[in-house]
């Protein structure tokens, strides 16, 4: 008993002087020293989407990934700015200020720019810390007026062919008939539903555009209906138009009135020139009624041709007429010799 209440008597003396101590000597229960070394911050990457886009903008998500080591960082702020790429004009600037940045970590400073639906710009990212640039960090964006707002979307598009190793078209045609100088073509559309759900709801409009004028010689809508997810259809329309002339066909997709989806493709009916790729070749000697369909039942012959077949030779008649002529002088001169 005596032994425990001396150790007991030991552990109060042994914290009692641990607390005189504490109290007497300076500095033994301050704060421990603050970090002084140099801090750095690098800009490691900078991703951009796109987060909205309107018919006149597009709203960029720019994501700046800072890293960071050594002491704090104070007054960190990070500036972000798109420069025309045509111009070299600042079109918009946006700074975010981050604050504070200690430990050795990456911190993400995300910031919303929003510019012009047009050309491409070159995105500046400019890291400052208590007022003092210490990193910059660049890249460019591109066909900024490709990005198609939310109301021109449609998972319908022209079918590409791109897998079929074929050169053919999303608009074809053939010649269903010529009467008066003017042609009739039926006109195949295929259209295909990239999309994970049946889409329909738009139309499309089909157009002739004369090459050379742009003269629209006919045109026809048509409504399209539900395609399966991944399905390609065919929608057909007639066009009529003079025959003699090449001509652009146009197919316009449209939903709720916006277009949505463009496509052309080339019609030849001129005899000695030919649309290819917005290139022309010459003495083709394409004539549009020959690939005009026969009803059925027809033997698909020409009459005359058959007639030339079956008639008499070129020059037939003339060669008789100098056999008679040649016979004449023999009967006249022998009876002249007669004589």
């Amino acid at each position: 008993m005596r032994r425990e209440a001396l150790l007991t008597g030991g552990v109060v003396v042994v914290v009692l002087a641990a607390f005189i101590g504490a109290i007497t000597v300076p500095g033994a229960l301050a704060d421990p020293p603050e970090d002084v070394r140099e801090s750095y911050l690098d800009l490691r990457e900078t991703t951009i989407e796109p987060a909205a886009v309107t018919g006149q903008t597009v709203t960029l998500s720019i994501d700046a990934r800072l890293s960071h080591r050594g002491g704090p960082a104070e007054n960190v702020t990070v500036e972000t700015r798109a420069v025309d790429a045509d111009t070299g004009l600042v079109a918009t600037t946006v700074t975010r200020r981050v604050g504070t940045v200690d430990g050795e970590r990456e911190v993400s400073v995300p910031t919303n720019i929003t510019v012009e639906r047009q050309g491409g710009y070159r995105i500046e990212t400019i890291v400052y810390e208590d007022g003092r640039r210490v990193t910059t960090g660049r890249q460019s964006v591109r066909n900024v007026d490709a990005l198609k707002p939310a109301f021109a979307r449609s998972p319908v598009t022209f079918e590409r062919f791109e897998n079929t190793g074929a050169s053919l078209d999303a608009i074809a045609y053939r010649i269903d008939g010529v009467a008066d100088n003017r042609t009739t073509l039926n006109v195949s559309v295929y259209l295909t539903n990239t999309g994970d759900e049946p889409a329909g709801g738009i139309s499309l409009h089909l157009r002739a555009r004369q090459a050379d004028s742009n003269v629209i010689a006919d045109e026809s809508t048509v409504r399209v209906g539900q395609i399966r997810p991944g399905r390609t259809e065919s929608v057909t329309a007639e066009l009529t138009v003079p025959d003699g002339y090449n001509y652009w066909l146009d197919g316009i997709l449209r939903s709720d009135g916006v277009v949505v989806g463009t496509e052309t493709s080339p019609a030849n009916l001129h005899p000695t020139e030919r649309l290819h790729e917005n290139q022309t070749q010459r003495e083709v000697g394409f004539e549009s009624s020959d690939f005009e369909e026969e009803p059925a039942g027809d033997s698909g012959g020409r009459p005359e041709e058959a007639q030339a077949t079956t008639g008499q030779g070129p020059g037939f008649t003339a060669v008789g007429a100098l056999v008679a002529l040649l016979a004449s002088s023999l009967v006249i001169a022998r009876r002249q010799t007669n004589e």
